[in-house]
């Protein structure tokens, strides 16, 4: 008995050490579990770090009272909009990348991601102008009162300017997981994250709260010249090349039609969550929206790691795509959505039975901790149907059916959601806690409609 732990013991080692080691490996042939842990782990320690992140900022932020806190969180609320256009072309980039590496053509697969490069950078610029322009415009958009806005435009102004680093972050990490190389995705926001960390309580220190922005900045741009070095001279399945950016129309076109049901669908998403803290910030007050940044931050820590899992479903079900390997792509995905509401599940026990001491950690206001701890339990409630929904959701996106889950978001966030919060916030009069239970109802919508596209199949006839 001894030595079967040892021997189990010593092969999840081995596993964990060869996931994290870079070296290329081949997902479309031998054990599917194996291959999802292999692709898994990165993923998940990729985005564990960025959780870790999001609430060491939120810890010092939440130093400088509800203005500061309400600022942060309207104003990436809004951010999330470019993050979605971000996720949009990664997630075209790891569709068309994984196909090509399935096909064992890493040429072609070069060719795409650099491709998808020059769309991101050209589509930036327009963000970030905009941002910069209009940022006293977007805060008072969202419900900020006049004390918010003085305070908080310029780390606005700063986040919407930094969106070049944002933007190419996200979409080089998605070329390098198409590419089956975690690791590297990993190791470049690992790069990105523990700067952050490091810079975020010195500059908040000495600049206040535009610190916590100018932390991100150098943080994310840091992470961008890392992946960039190991694009272009490292020893990586992929190393792109000037031959790469010469403009190829067709391979534009194929990205972007891939891309934009995706941005399209994390927009929606994003949207969602947009009306629904203004919401909050106008049926509650500051405290209540403060008190939601909050929860949402802890949402955001646990969510991550399970999107990183997804995030590997994406990958197995686009590269066996491309190796003519379906079956094994569906069972590929089924298997990383049984790991994922396993994990949900503790997350779920957690969010119901220790809110009060997680949400003592980040503020001591008593009218803020309130609403804080609410939102958090509704919010954990429905944790098990939230990592269903983020496997099927990405399985589909890795097959390159970016329309289904579009789709799907159309109906169970902008159909359903808004409008049923809307009506229990101020038809029922339960203000922000209406607003707060709508959540987990229409999360646990898509898991169930995305699971049934899913089993159909009809994404296995997907062409990239």
């Amino acid at each position: 008995m001894a030595e079967v732990k040892v021997t189990t013991l010593g092969r999840v080692v081995n596993i964990i050490k060869l996931s994290l080691n870079g070296e290329e490996q081949d997902y479309t042939q031998g054990n599917i579990r194996r291959a999802v842990f292999l692709l898994a782990i990165p993923m998940i320690l990729e985005l564990s770090l960025e959780s870790v992140f999001a609430l060491v900022d939120m810890f010092f932020v939440g130093k400088l009272g509800q203005n500061a806190i309400a600022t942060v969180g309207l104003t990436e609320s809004v951010i999330t909009l470019i993050y979605s256009i971000a996720i949009g072309l990664s997630t075209a980039a790891t569709a068309i990348v994984a196909r090509r590496i399935g096909e064992k053509k890493p040429e072609d697969a070069a060719h795409a991601g650099a491709q998808s490069l020059m769309i991101c950078m050209f589509i930036t610029v327009f963000i970030s102008t905009a941002g910069v322009v209009f940022a006293p415009n977007i805060l008072s958009l969202m419900g900020a009162n006049s004390d918010v806005v003085s305070q908080g435009a310029i780390f606005t102004r700063i986040m919407f300017g930094g969106s070049m680093a944002i933007m190419l972050l996200f979409l080089i990490n998605g070329i390098f997981r198409g590419a089956g190389d975690a690791a590297m995705a990993m190791k470049s926001l690992w790069v990105a994250s523990l700067l952050n960390i490091f810079l975020c309580p010195i500059f908040i220190h000495f600049f206040g709260l535009k610190g916590a922005a100018m932390a991100t900045l150098v943080g994310r741009s840091s992470g961008v010249m890392y992946q960039c070095y190991h694009l272009f001279r490292g020893e990586g399945i992929l190393k792109f090349a000037k031959r790469h950016f010469k403009v190829d129309w067709a391979i534009i076109r194929s990205v972007i039609n891939i891309a934009w049901p995706a941005t399209l669908q994390f927009i929606l998403a994003s949207g969602s969550w947009i009306a629904l803290a203004r919401l909050v910030a106008e049926t509650g007050g500051t405290a209540a929206s403060a008190g939601y940044q909050i929860a949402i931050r802890n949402v955001v820590f646990f969510i991550l790691p399970a999107w990183g899992l997804s995030n590997a479903a994406a990958t197995l079900v686009g590269q066996n795509l491309g190796a003519k390997q379906p079956e094994r792509a569906k069972q590929s995905a089924m298997l990383t959505a049984k790991y994922n509401a396993i994990f949900m599940s503790f997350v779920m026990l957690l969010f119901l039975f220790f809110a009060q001491p997680i949400v003592g950690f980040f503020t001591q206001d008593d009218a803020v901790a309130q609403y804080a701890i609410l939102s958090l339990r509704i919010f954990g409630s429905g944790y098990i149907f939230y990592g269903i929904a983020m496997v099927m959701t990405q399985a589909l996106n890795g097959a390159g059916d970016t329309r289904t889950p579009t789709w799907i978001n159309v109906f169970c966030f902008w159909v359903f959601q808004i409008p049923f919060a809307y009506l229990m916030a101020k038809y029922f009069d339960m203000k922000a806690t209406g607003a707060f239970i709508a959540t987990p109802i229409a999360e646990t919508m898509i898991a169930i409609i995305s699971f049934y596209y899913f089993r159909k199949g009809d994404w296995m006839k997907q062409k990239v």
